[in-house]
């Protein structure tokens, strides 16, 4: 399994419901990717930044997804809600 752990950047003020609004409908757009497991939005719990882990079956599912005209049209969506950019980090799950 292929695992991305997305730490966004800071939300604009005021932008938290649309913020979480785009990421249940862009969730639903991924969703029909071949390989697409799931992705969970988290928010920190005393001050910080959102979060989202995402799980594909493999990086090979992921990367066509991420490189996809639909990824690029949904990121643009969602970056003016942003203070910066998002971070990515990616695993590979080596033990459950």
């Amino acid at each position: 399994m292929f695992i991305v752990l997305i730490s966004f950047p800071p939300i604009k003020e005021g932008k938290d419901a649309e913020f979480q609004k785009w990421f249940v409908s862009s969730g639903k757009a991924f969703s029909g990717y071949p390989g697409f497991i799931s992705r969970r939005l988290l928010r920190p719990i005393s001050g910080g930044n959102y979060a989202a882990i995402v799980e594909f079956t493999d990086q090979d599912a992921f990367q066509a997804m991420h490189s996809s005209p639909l990824h690029a049209e949904v990121g643009a969506q969602v970056m003016p809600l942003f203070d910066g950019s998002p971070k990515p980090t990616f695993y590979q799950v080596v033990e459950e």
